[in-house]
This record gives C-alpha cells, structure tokens and sequence, in this order.
C-alpha cells in the first residue's frame, strides 16, 4: 500500500520520478508501473530482480541479463530504457562497457561525486550520474537504524547544504526512496515534511529525472 500513497504525495507536490524497475514487477504488479506510467514518470532499468546480483557474472551473463532486462522494458514501455541501476547497485568491471554498447545513456551505479561524469568505455562513453547513498531509506533506516525523523531531517539538512553549496558550481541531490520503508504512515509523515521543505524552493531549483540530467548532460561542457 505505501507505494500508492507515495504517488499521491508526489503528484500533491508535482514531483517528478525515475522509477527503478526490476522486471519481475511486470509479472506481479504491472499496475504499480502503470501508476507511474501514468504520471510520464522515467521509467529506468534494474534488472530482473533484487533477489540476484550482477557483480558475480561472467561477460556473457551479463551480456544476457542486460539484454533480457532492455527487451522486456522495451517491449512493455515501447521504449527502450536509457538509464540503469544494477541489483544490489553491484556491477562488474565490464558493466559500462556493455550498457554503452547496449545503447545505455547512464547508469547510476557509481556514488563518487555530486555532478554528473564522463565514464570511458572500451568503444565509446557512458554518464555516471550519481545515486544516493546517504539520502536512501535502506542504509539509513534499515542499516544504521536512523529514525524517520532523523531520516527526513538528513534531506533537508542535506538540501539547505547543497543549495549554498550550488551558487558554485550545479549539483545533482537524488532522494532513494523504498515504498515498504518510508510508505509506513508514521514514516511518510516525516518524508511529507521534508518533501514540502524542498519545494518551497522549487523556483530555485530543478526538480527532474535522471533521464533529463543525462540529456542536459551533453549540452554542456562537464568533461
């Protein structure tokens, strides 16, 4: 249930999404994709499902999960993906290289910085655009025990931060979000708060997907 209502908090706030999606979901509940579908939210590839791990393939493994995990997507969303994220957020040291030659425009595996990069692939170039690490319901409330309220209280402390911080230079802050984990109602309340703290600088800022960052991306000079 918490993923619906945080679709309701999202459309009260005209928040834009990059849904992560393993494509076991299309099997057991299409209609959770089709909520955001709805919405003209991204819809970026995550493999077949968090039960497994890339980072123990061979090439030709991974050649076939991408390769599965793209027709699926491409099939169901009539589109191909442009971005990915793998399970676990694990990949090999081949991964770029097969995305970029998958037709991948960005994956999200890397945390290294606080702007897009320019990874070198062994036939081209793919964006590293960063993934949160810190801003992400699993490692802090389920690993390092973080409350909700001190959850919601990194967002905005992280955003107050961030937003000095972007006079300077342009900065991406991705919020990691798990439907089990903060759609729990005393949770959601806190994510709420923090939520309606960033958009009252919504002129500031652009709220957006990673999809529209890796497109920007190559307008500009970040080489």
């Amino acid at each position: 249930v918490g993923v619906w209502r945080l679709a309701s908090l999202f459309d009260q706030l005209e928040f834009p999404v990059s849904l992560l999606v393993n494509t076991t979901v299309y099997d057991h509940c299409p209609e959770v994709i089709e909520r955001f579908r709805s919405r003209g939210d991204e819809i970026v590839a995550h493999g077949r499902t968090n039960s497994e791990t890339q980072s123990g393939l061979d090439e030709i493994e991974e050649h076939k999960l991408i390769a599965e995990v793209t027709k699926r997507i491409t099939k169901e969303e009539s589109r191909a993906p442009e971005g990915w994220l793998g399970p676990w957020i694990s990949e090999t040291t081949k991964t770029p290289d097969i995305l970029e030659e998958s037709g991948y425009k960005y994956l999200l595996d890397w945390c290294h910085d606080d702007q897009p990069t320019w990874l070198k692939t062994r036939k081209g170039e793919i964006l590293s655009i960063p993934y949160p690490q810190e801003l992400n319901d699993i490692p802090s409330i389920m690993v390092r025990r973080n409350t909700a309220e001190q959850f919601a209280t990194i967002i905005t402390d992280n955003f107050d931060e961030m937003l000095v911080l972007s006079r300077q230079q342009p900065l991406v802050m991705g919020i990691a979000l798990h439907a089990y984990i903060v759609g729990q109602p005393f949770r959601l309340k806190h994510l709420r708060n923090a939520l309606i703290h960033i958009n009252k600088s919504r002129n500031d800022i652009w709220f957006t997907t990673s999809g529209q960052i890796a497109s920007h991306a190559k307008t500009v000079s970040i080489k």
